[in-house]
């Protein structure tokens, strides 16, 4: 009786990965916004997905045009970064503040290079640890 359900279970994990697998990247965007809507996963755990199902078919490496900005210190001048983050992402201070109390963490994902180079900056004047991923 408990072999079944085992293997039933592994049955559903098995359709479900074959699921994640034929997604386009359309689906793989809107899943992983519902994700991190519904549950707080962050979308970067759904681009795995998507690296994971290329397989070998995967075209030579694509040029990279979105960028996620992460800052991974706030440094000794906090208030100054709190405000830069604040600025950059339009939260609100706490939102803000806990951003950059809980680093690393993403700023801002999916940014153009010119965006993510100009976000950089602005963290990196304010005294903060960054880096572009």
């Amino acid at each position: 009786m408990k072999s079944e359900k085992i293997e039933n279970k592994m049955a559903e994990v098995k359709a479900l990965a074959e699921q994640l697998v034929s997604l386009t990247v359309k689906e793989v965007q809107e899943l992983a916004d519902f994700l991190k809507s519904e549950y707080g996963i962050e979308p970067a755990a759904a681009a795995v997905v998507v690296s994971g199902g290329a397989g070998g078919d995967a075209p030579a490496a694509e040029e990279k045009t979105a960028f996620d900005v992460v800052l991974v210190s706030g440094g000794a001048s906090k208030l100054g970064v709190v405000k830069v983050v604040k600025d950059i992402t339009g939260l609100g201070l706490k939102e803000a503040k806990e951003i950059v109390d809980n680093a690393p963490k993403p700023v801002k994902e999916g940014v153009s290079k010119a965006e993510a180079d100009e976000i950089v900056e602005k963290l990196k004047a304010a005294g903060a640890e960054v880096e572009v991923k």
